[in-house]
């Protein structure tokens, strides 16, 4: 199973196949998902620091690039499927935009 590592937190392992902004929310990790894990939003952004996360898919390609987050390692953790460990940062935070969370990411 792979190790999800956050910055400032224990790590803690997950299904392969997880999403990741899943696999945060259900390890209380404070992470914003605002449209509800339909790549729309960009709240769910994180900074991948190690592992390989998969390939950028078209849909959150297409965000990213709107919305100017042009960098390889920034990312939306509603469509990264956890293969392998990996250590991330999230970007957005509920508890430091003062919103709620938004709702549960489907699976």
């Amino acid at each position: 199973m792979p190790k999800i590592q956050v910055e400032g937190k224990e790590g803690f392992q997950v299904e392969e196949g997880t999403k990741l902004v899943l696999a945060l929310e259900d390890n209380d990790v404070d992470i914003l998902h605002r449209c509800g894990g339909n790549a729309r939003c960009t709240t769910c952004r994180v900074e991948i620091l190690e592992g390989d996360a998969g390939p950028v898919e078209e849909a959150e390609a297409k965000i990213l690039d709107a919305k100017g987050f042009r960098e390889e390692n920034i990312r939306l953790s509603c469509q990264i499927r956890v293969q392998s460990d990996l250590t991330v940062k999230p970007i957005m935070t509920a508890s430091d935009s003062g919103m709620e969370p938004g709702t549960r990411p489907q699976d």
